[in-house]
């Protein structure tokens, strides 16, 4: 099942707070960007933020682990009420990106 654009345009408009959050869509679903890191996948109209160890610590027990797609790392569910809540979101989305290396940059290959 595809998320849905509604709720993807929801989230960002929550983490608004956060500073600048990208949405790409990758294979029916979105992978959140921050930093031009990634830091969160909607998947099936729920928001899974990678674990960081600040992350958790930040979240303390409000979240659930589980995987947005088969064979992937856990991730933390984050449930709708939490998703409500623009200040604490933004703050685990910031916390997650800050714990996070930076993306690797591509090298173009020259023949």
């Amino acid at each position: 099942m595809s998320s849905k654009q509604a709720t993807v345009d929801y989230i960002i408009d929550q983490l608004a707070g956060a500073g600048d959050i990208r949405a790409r869509k990758m294979f029916g679903e979105y992978a959140l960007y921050y930093d031009g890191k990634v830091v969160a996948l909607v998947c099936d109209d729920r928001l899974f933020v990678k674990i960081t160890e600040p992350g958790r610590e930040f979240a303390g027990d409000l979240y659930a682990e589980g995987f947005p797609y088969e064979g992937a790392k856990p991730y933390m569910i984050i449930h709708d009420e939490l998703i409500d809540d623009r200040e604490w979101l933004s703050g685990l989305v910031v916390i997650t990106a800050e714990a996070l290396s930076d993306p690797k940059t591509k090298h173009s290959r020259k023949r």
